[in-house]
């Protein structure tokens, strides 16, 4: 997401260009909300973080709320994975993609979503545009 709203960002022409072709397709996980507020913030301003918050509120993007079932999943791959320590962020995208068999996860945390198996098999994107 960061390098979707960054210009500067290295992958953000191909990402933005896998957006566009397909926005209604793209689910956030409710997991990565408070860091992606956090890190828009501090990297891109204040001012680009309530556009985003504005965004996300006026239904700009699918949320996916999950349930506990989610929670359940990303402990299980905290626990396989425990070396990673993927924690909770990580878990719970990995879980929702799974559950939502979803095509891609976008990411650049190529040492956790690229070490871990994920049922569907889901692309990590940029890495395999």
């Amino acid at each position: 997401m960061v390098a979707l709203l960054d210009r500067r960002a290295r992958d953000h022409d191909a990402i933005r260009d896998a957006y566009e072709r397909q926005p209604a397709q793209w689910t956030l996980p409710w997991a990565i909300l408070p860091e992606l507020d956090y890190v828009v913030a501090a990297r891109l301003g204040t001012a680009v973080a309530a556009a985003l918050r504005e965004d996300l509120a006026g239904g700009g993007f699918m949320i996916e709320w999950g349930g506990l079932a989610d929670l359940r999943r990303a402990e299980e791959l905290n626990a396989a994975y425990r070396a990673l320590q993927l924690g909770l962020v990580d878990g719970v995208v990995m879980a929702v993609a799974e559950r939502l068999r979803a095509r891609a996860i976008v990411t650049v945390d190529l040492r956790d979503f690229g070490a871990v198996s994920l049922r569907g098999r889901p692309q990590l994107w940029p890495r395999d545009l």
